[in-house]
């Protein structure tokens, strides 16, 4: 069983009793285990050779929960929740592996000094398999019904910590630093802001499942528990344990090419623990002919608290004076955050100008000055049916959405029926009907690299229709959205999409802008070797236009696509399939993870009158390794070696790159504002 260490009085309100909560003696290892390995690697591209420590963390557990008020030198919890079990063989041979190479290091002081400053402890495998094989239960269930006494906040320091194991300390002096420089998110703002219960109120499974899924979803969140702890001899109460672990939050950004081209950026998601987010960015380029100074602004606050009311809408305002756009937009919204949710809403309004960029018949590309104003709003509402058993924690819903969205050009080129059609005025209203049924499941080294991973398992089905007055002429639109996923038993998870739509013109009764599109998205369960864990992903996606406008088109290039980025691959119909496979090695460097990536790219790319089956097959093939701090806010870090045989457009077949890339998100089944489907 894991154990969770909720320490010292100083992390917890005060509160006027002690109590102890007996757990199962024999189900609770009271040892020290601490496990390391080390792997030497020679890193092709970097040219040197890096080894690798594995450090298991320590685990403490005791047999009685001492609540706050009282000082010890040491506070536990047991946390009765997701049990892992424990490697004995892998553990001993890690042992001696580190052994060995700590005693090497440490002979002498500027080994020792390299060692300590490199190294730390990374994520233990034995205790985190993160193997799924079935839905797992809800653990807040036992205590459903009884009354919330006391909600204890808990923050823990960005590293070194861990909501595993919170008794656990800073690795080296690089993390003692950090700690420092960092301020936590005040606990009155997780409070206030982030919790969907407060003391007094009765204990809700779902609800609690939920919070805790949304706190590891917020950017500012590396990772977040909820324990609730029965009070000893007392049917009715309980108190709840809140543990959150934020990333460091502070990320500069920029470069330099000399003092006529640099660019300097900050980024603070969480402005003195307030979860304000903040960004700034300025751009320098004396030798731009069109402007030499760019800046970009964005200002969010997210959850916002009203006269002591939590309204969970989130504010923001953008401001964007760049080359090719000028951007001033504020926006006000507020999600279905949860099944339970019952009102979502989001008004926006922006005003835009753009150096746009269109392709002539010849496939010449042409920039036109484009400026225009956006206004949208939408409003839902969610209504809950019983659907199966009650205890499946499925919460069936239904949504009823309507949405009001305005174009408003105030600088374009000229339009006609058979040109530049995307830019007339228009003022579109939908209106959506849709089913939800959803849960999450708790998995790890997905698309994170040891973070806590919430996995979508549910369905959805909404019909979308409306209208849209436009310049042109009145159309009205039609839509459908399925999707589905779930995970396969032991074969892994699967997730599918089918999307279908378009707009019919009703005095010609001819269907406009039309669109098909099929995806389907798989994951193996995560499978165990001698250098960490591998899983394989395969990706399909179909898309399909149907009378386009003329100027519309879709792309196979970019790293959704064959991986490299080129013009020459357009076309309105695409088939394209990713197949990628990751390596999680446990070689951990300065705290940096380390996952090794083979991928191959395969895509068919037609215009509305070819065939896209006897169009050429693109390929991509490649090898590459990634590395991330989930405690950092930064994107993970990426260098690949591809080879591309035959796309056209690029100047060099073999490739090198290192690029950040964006940690991605699952495909929920949430139903928001009713949307077109789009083609892209």
């Amino acid at each position: 069983m894991e154990t969770i260490c909720l320490l010292s009085t100083q992390a917890f309100e005060t509160t006027n009793y002690q109590t102890s909560v007996p757990v199962q003696p024999n189900n609770y290892i009271t040892r020290v285990c601490r496990v390391f390995s080390l792997h030497c690697m020679l890193l092709l591209v970097c040219g040197f050779g890096m080894m690798l420590p594995a450090v298991a963390q320590k685990t403490d557990s005791t047999k009685t929960i001492l609540l706050p008020r009282q000082r010890f030198m040491r506070d536990s919890i047991a946390a009765q929740r997701a049990a892992f079990s424990l490697d004995t063989i892998g553990h001993r041979t890690d042992s001696v592996r580190y052994t060995q190479f700590r005693e090497t290091m440490y002979k002498r002081r500027l080994t020792r000094q390299l060692y300590d400053a490199v190294f730390r402890d990374i994520y233990n495998r034995s205790q985190r398999k993160g193997e799924i094989s079935q839905i797992e239960e809800n653990p807040f269930l036992p205590f459903s019904g009884r009354v919330i006494a006391n909600v204890y906040i808990r923050r823990l320091k960005v590293f070194g910590q861990s909501v595993y194991d919170t008794l656990r300390k800073e690795g080296n002096w690089v993390e003692q630093v950090g700690n420092r420089l960092h301020t936590n998110t005040q606990a009155n703002v997780i409070r206030r802001q982030f919790l969907l219960f407060s003391a007094g109120d009765t204990i809700n499974p779902a609800q609690m499942r939920d919070n805790e899924r949304l706190l590891r979803t917020t950017n500012i969140f590396h990772d977040a528990r909820i324990l609730v702890a029965a009070r000893p001899g007392s049917k009715r109460f309980a108190d709840v344990y809140v543990i959150t672990q934020d990333v460091w939050s502070l990320e500069p950004d920029g470069g330099l090419g000399g003092l006529n081209n640099f660019q300097i950026a900050l980024n603070q998601r969480n402005f003195r623990g307030l979860a304000h987010q903040v960004y700034g960015r300025l751009n320098y380029n004396g030798t731009d002919p069109v402007q030499k100074l760019e800046y970009q602004g964005r200002y969010a606050i997210p959850f916002i608290n009203f006269y002591g009311r939590k309204t969970f809408a989130t504010a923001e305002g953008n401001v964007l004076w760049l080359r090719d756009i000028k951007q001033a937009r504020i926006r006000l919204s507020k999600p279905f955050l949860t099944p339970d949710t019952k009102v979502a809403y989001a008004v926006e309004m922006n005003i835009t100008e753009l150096r746009n960029r269109i392709f002539t018949p010849n496939d010449s590309a042409v920039f036109f000055p484009l400026r225009y104003r956006y206004t949208d709003g939408w409003f839902g509402r969610s209504f809950r049916i019983k659907v199966g058993n009650a205890q499946d924690d499925r919460r069936a819903r239904i949504v009823v959405a309507l949405r009001g969205t305005r174009y408003t050009f105030l600088k374009r080129p000229d339009i006609t029926a058979d040109s530049n059609q995307l830019y007339q005025n228009s003022r579109t209203v939908l209106v959506s009907v849709g089913y939800s049924q959803r849960q999450y499941v708790r998995d790890v080294l997905i698309y994170g690299f040891g973070r806590t991973e919430d996995v979508p398992v549910g369905g959805l089905l909404s019909v979308v229709a409306g209208s849209d007055y436009a310049e042109l002429g009145h159309r009205t639109y039609a839509g459908v959205n399925f999707s589905r996923g779930q995970y396969l038993r032991s074969a892994g998870y699967l997730y599918g999409l089918v999307s279908i739509g378009g707009y019919l013109r009703t005095k010609q009764n001819q269907l406009q802008q039309g669109t098909f599109s099929a995806t389907a998205n798989y994951f193996s369960p995560l499978m165990k070797n001698s250098w960490g864990q591998m899983r394989h992903f395969l990706n399909f996606r179909y898309t399909t236009g149907l009378n386009r406008f003329n100027n519309e088109f879709i792309s196979l290039s970019g790293t959704e696509g064959v991986g490299v980025s080129t013009d020459a691959l357009r076309g309105t119909n695409r088939l394209q399939v990713n197949y990628e496979t990751i390596l999680f090695s446990e070689l951990n460097v300065i705290g940096f993870r380390v996952a090794f990536i083979g991928f191959a790219n395969l895509g068919l790319i037609s215009f509305s009158k070819q065939s896209l089956l006897q169009s050429p097959l693109y390929q991509g093939y490649g090898l590459g390794f990634r590395f991330r701090n989930e405690n950092l806010t930064f994107n993970s870090f990426q260098i690949r070696l591809a080879y591309y045989p035959n796309v056209p457009g690029i100047s060099q077949r073999f490739r090198y790159d290192f690029e950040g890339v964006p940690t991605l998100r699952f495909r929920d089944f949430g139903i928001e504002a009713p949307t077109i489907v789009g083609y892209q």
